[in-house]
């Protein structure tokens, strides 16, 4: 039974500096992200409406602001922003003329899509790694593998 006790401390330990790894790791990539954003006079919170209308589909204020976790207010000032930059456009919901819909520019989506190349792009850590151990990390992090619990009983 100790060794059982023991491979499980083991293996949670090698979690736990695997975990404190990733989180460095994305910290200095978020940092890296925030001045490549800047360059292109975008701030990370416009990046996360745009990536939340990149489907090209409008959303209201209200689901946009709970997208991001922020209260209309902050969500109105960020549109703002956006709307100035001719990135996105307000509209008028046809059922309902009191609910605002956010949806993407032309331009919004072609500034969408450079940031995404941009951000995407796989940092020189990664690109150091074989291609093996990219594999195995790849399959690690696949959507199936961090469902969270509500994501896999609602199949998807």
């Amino acid at each position: 039974m100790a060794g059982v006790s023991r491979v499980s401390n083991s293996k949670e330990a090698v979690a736990a500096e695997v975990w404190h790894l990733l989180g460095e790791m994305f910290q200095k990539q978020f940092r890296g992200a925030a001045a490549k954003l800047q360059e292109i006079g975008l701030t990370p919170g416009h990046l996360k409406v745009l990536m939340l209308l990149s489907s090209g589909e409008a959303m209201t204020m209200g689901s946009l602001a709970q997208g991001m976790s922020c209260d209309a207010s902050t969500m109105t000032w960020l549109i703002d922003r956006l709307e100035e930059g001719g990135l996105v456009e307000r509209k008028m919901l046809a059922s309902d003329r009191r609910v605002k819909t956010v949806v993407l520019t032309p331009r919004g989506l072609k500034k969408t899509a450079e940031v995404k190349k941009r951000l995407y792009k796989p940092p020189a850590e990664l690109l150091d790694l074989d291609e093996e151990t990219l594999e195995v990390l790849r399959d690690a992090f696949s959507a199936e593998a961090i469902a969270t619990p509500e994501e896999v009983s609602a199949g998807g």
